[in-house]
Parts: structure tokens; sequence; C-alpha cells
């Protein structure tokens, strides 16, 4: 049975912010990242983790990239919910994007440790992981999960909606590069200067981030899917 939605005209400027959210935050996380990785002296874009910003003095800036994406984040997926009710991906949608946002804002406080030669001078693997360190990693590994399992399950939606077919198969695809480039830049991880971990990790997050950023301009501009 086709469920009667709201158009985009009829949505309540709330709404509208609360989705906007979700296409503001993502883009400015990435935005901040590349040219912050690109600018950083003695940081290796190609090499070095995302997260490895938020060490030394300029720290602050990807920390505040993370507390501020995980903060919108967690603002699109109340409007998510707002959108999406009742239907499939109504409750387990938002709520696994409400996860992902509680994991950027805890990786933002729990700075991770250094590592693979950043800052200058650090042990590639240190000896002894430090408690927010450990944090750091638990909160990104529950976060790599939540954010393609949301992929999964909104995709149930979608598959719904003609109009929304082409989202079924992005959502999927998205959700499992994402899992597979997440896991690669583990494996990646070598001393060697030339291994592209960082090069392998700004890919699933590029992709994952930019899913939830076009998803969110999406809901702004053609409406809600329809469940049936």
């Amino acid at each position: 049975m086709t469920r009667a939605v709201k158009g985009v005209g009829e949505r309540s400027l709330a709404v509208r912010l609360l989705l906007a959210c979700g296409a503001i935050g993502p883009l400015l996380f990435i935005i901040v990242f590349l040219i912050e990785g690109a600018t950083r002296p003695d940081y290796s874009a190609w090499h070095n983790a995302v997260s490895s910003l938020s060490l030394g003095g300029e720290g602050w800036m990807q920390i505040a990239n993370f507390l501020i994406c995980g903060v919108l984040v967690f603002c699109f997926a109340i409007g998510l919910r707002r959108v999406l009710y009742p239907g499939k991906g109504s409750t387990w949608g938002p709520i696994l994007l409400g996860i992902f946002s509680l994991c950027l804002i805890g990786a933002g406080f729990f700075v991770t440790d250094p590592g693979l030669g950043y800052p200058p001078g650090a042990p590639y693997t240190p000896s002894t992981p430090t408690l927010h360190g450990v944090l750091h990693g638990v909160f990104s590994l529950v976060g790599f999960i939540s954010l393609p399992m949301a992929c999964f399950v909104l995709a149930r939606r979608f598959v719904g909606d003609p109009a929304w077919h082409g989202w079924t198969f992005y959502s999927i695809a998205t959700g499992i590069l994402v899992v597979i480039f997440f896991f690669a830049t583990g494996v990646a991880e070598s001393p060697n200067p030339n291994a592209p971990v960082g090069l392998i990790q700004r890919l699933s997050i590029i992709i994952g981030w930019g899913w939830m950023a076009l998803l969110a301009l999406r809901l702004m501009r053609k409406g809600t899917p329809i469940d049936r």
C-alpha cells in the first residue's frame, strides 16, 4: 500500500534545517580534512590517517571538525526520522546514523595515539596504547560499522519507490565500499611511508560521508521516498 507523504513545500522550517545539517556536516568534514591534510607540515595525506590531524598544536581544528560534524549528523538523524516515519527504515536508519554521529563526537573527545610516524619522531606503532587512543579506535570501529548498516537499512526503503530505485543500488554499493576500504586501511598499515594508508581511509570517508550529504540534499529537493 502506498503511504501518503508530505511534499518538500509542506515540511516545517525545523525539518528542513535538520535535513540541511546532513548536507553541511559531512561536506564540511571532508573539506576541512582535505585542506588540513594538504597544508599541515610534515603530514602526509597519502600515508597518515585523518585522525592524526587531531595531534599537535593545530590538532584542535580536526577535533572541532569531529565534534561539529557529529552534532550536525545527529540533527540530520532526527530530521530523517521525521520525514521517513512511519515505514521501512524510519526507526533503524536514524538510529544507526545517530550512533554514527555519537561515534564522531567520541572520536573528537578521545584523540588517537601518535602513529605511522606522525607527529615527526613518533613510532609507527605505539608500544603501549593509551586509554584515549583505545577509545578512539573503538569509536572509529563502531562508526564505520553503523554507517554502512544505515546504508543497507535505508536501501530497503528506497526499493519501494520507483523514483528512488537508483538510490537502492547506490546505498548498497556505498555500504559495501565503506566496509572494504575501512578494513583495507588496517591491512595497508605499514612502516613504509609509501604505503597508501591515508589515501585508502580517505576513500572510505569520502564515499560514506558523501552518501549522507547527497541523501540529505535529495530529501530536501525531491521529497520522501514512498513506502510500499
